[in-house]
Parts: structure tokens; C-alpha cells; sequence
């Protein structure tokens, strides 16, 4: 499998538009992406503040993210052995499933006692819940089938 086969170029490109997305909602976007997390009658609180420019950091991550998936799209001949695009997929996989995965405890301390810290399987939270899972399981296949056909080859 190579970039320009359509499996892979439409995962890089659904990747670097998700990371993209990210680094404009939790980067320049903060304080609206805050709001997703904080009930509405707790924004006035002074840590809602901190927490708004706190998530930036995640999107300086989606951003560097986004960065590795646009030059695996745009420079190829950096990465042209099946092995090392299956371990840029796997590190993108490892991205989207660890945003996934913080996710998780919150929707376990939902189940358990009823409260959650921000509403995982609604809204906007629930569309990211559910992007990054697919997007993890989609990069770990690729990367599977890459190392596989390295091996093989």
C-alpha cells in the first residue's frame, strides 16, 4: 500500500482535517471549546478562565498532528518503505486513541454514579468521542496492513 492508493491518502486527509479542526477549536477556539466541557452556570467562575487558556495546549497538539499528516499528504518520498508510513500510522492512531481514552473515565464515572464532569455521549463531545475511536481504528489497520505487506515483501 502506498500513498497514492485510496485507502491511505483519504486516512491521511480525514486525519489532517481532524487534527486541523482540532488546532482551531482548542487553539485559536479556546473559550468555546471550554464551554464544552463546563456547565453553563459555572462559566462565571474565575477558573473557567484558566481552563480556556489551559486547552490550548491541545491545540498546539491537534496542531503538530495535523503538521505530520499534511507532510506525509505533500512530501511522500520522506517516508518510502511500507514500515515507515505503518509507524506514522500507528503514532497517528496512538493520537486519536489517547483522546479517546480520556474520554472513557468520565463516561465510567457517569455510568457508575451519575455525575459527569462534561457530557461525553452528547453533542459536540460525543461527535469527538466517536471520530477519535474511528479515527484510531482506521490509522491501527493501516498500520497493521502495511507492516504486514513489509514483512511479506
Amino acid at each position: 500500500m502506498t500513498l497514492y492508493q485510496p485507502p491511505l491518502f483519504v486516512l491521511m486527509v480525514l486525519n489532517l482535517l481532524w487534527f486541523g479542526a482540532g488546532a482551531i477549536y482548542f487553539g485559536i477556539r479556546a473559550s468555546s471549546a471550554a464551554k464544552l466541557l463546563v456547565a453553563r452556570s459555572d462559566r462565571s467562575h474565575p477558573l473557567f478562565n484558566i481552563l480556556a487558556a489551559s486547552i490550548r495546549f491541545l491545540g498546539g497538539l491537534n496542531f503538530a498532528f495535523a503538521v505530520l499528516a499534511g507532510v506525509i499528504l505533500l512530501v511522500p518520498a520522506l517516508f518510502p518503505e511500507a514500515r515507515q508510513m505503518a509507524v506514522l500510522a500507528a503514532i497517528l492512531s496512538l493520537a486519536h486513541g489517547t483522546q479517546f481514552a480520556g474520554n472513557l473515565p468520565v463516561l465510567l464515572m457517569e455510568k457508575r454514579s451519575g455525575f459527569a464532569l462534561w457530557p461525553v455521549l452528547r453533542g459536540r463531545m460525543f461527535f469527538i468521542f466517536c471520530v477519535d475511536i474511528a479515527l484510531m481504528l482506521a490509522n491501527a489497520g493501516v498500520a497493521v496492513l502495511l507492516m504486514a505487506s513489509s514483512i511479506s515483501a
